[in-house]
């Protein structure tokens, strides 16, 4: 299950959101030859990601800005596209600027707690991003979000709302933490989990300003501006014949 778009695009400008994408995307094209020098790419790591064993200052930060491959940044991307613009436009600009980079923090200093002595190099923006998905599970529950929804051979886009695709990404972190060794890489299950936490509680203030449950009742937990409306052709239908599947080994 992936998500595409929601239903509710910002009613205006998302810069900030914008900025972060774009620097995410020039930082990674940086270092992007370093790809095919391991060596290489672990000496830079070694100085700019964050390795839980003995993390320094900057760490926390640069190592939001890092990812480990092409496929890790564009995934991060799509959901930063997705759920940060309509967070600043509830926060501001400045405001949403800061409760990115506290969130994407916090998410490491979680990650470094429950992963003491770990000498895996951790980098990438997810935890930051759990905390924008935590935040706007508190602000918009009831939005509007098209996911990709693949079973077997049935692959169709359906329409959820954001609470239902959201509390189902938080559940897969929590069982993918109880069950990761800390020592052997993969995914920072631990820090998406205490990303999203974080985010949602630095998110209540502005949820308290504005009314609380009395925003949710003014809104129906909707951002509040009109709905972009898509077409049946909006939301596609592919069915695969098992001949058009090729054979491929999965490695868990």
């Amino acid at each position: 299950m992936f998500p595409i778009r929601d239903h509710n695009p910002s009613g205006r400008t998302p810069f900030v959101t914008y900025l972060l994408i774009a620097a995410n995307i020039l930082i990674f094209l940086s270092y992007w030859d370093l790809m095919n020098y391991p060596r290489d790419l672990m000496i830079f790591y070694d100085h700019y990601a964050l390795i839980p064993a003995r993390p320094s200052l900057g760490s926390y930060l640069t190592s939001m800005f890092l990812h480990g491959g092409i496929w890790h940044l564009l995934g991060n991307m799509l959901f930063l596209w997705i759920f940060g613009d309509n967070l600043e436009d509830e926060m501001g600009h400045g405001g949403f600027a800061l409760f990115y980079l506290a969130s994407g923090i916090a998410a490491g200093l979680v990650h470094v707690m429950l992963s003491p002595g770990s000498m895996v190099p951790t980098v990438g923006a997810s935890g930051a991003i759990a905390g924008v998905m935590g935040g706007y599970l508190l602000l918009f529950p009831r939005a509007r979000v098209d996911v990709l929804l693949i079973i077997i051979i049935l692959i169709r886009v359906i329409s959820v709302p954001a609470w239902v695709m959201l509390l189902l990404w938080f559940g897969l972190q929590l069982l993918g933490a109880a069950g990761s060794d800390p020592d052997t890489g993969g995914v920072a299950y631990w820090a998406h989990t205490g990303g999203f936490v974080v985010g949602a509680i630095l998110a209540l203030p502005v949820w308290i300003r504005r009314g609380g449950q009395v925003f949710w009742k003014k809104t129906q937990g909707l951002p509040p501006h009109p709905a972009a409306r898509y077409g049946r052709s909006g939301i596609p239908r592919v069915r695969q014949n098992r001949s058009d599947i090729p054979p491929v080994r999965r490695r868990r």
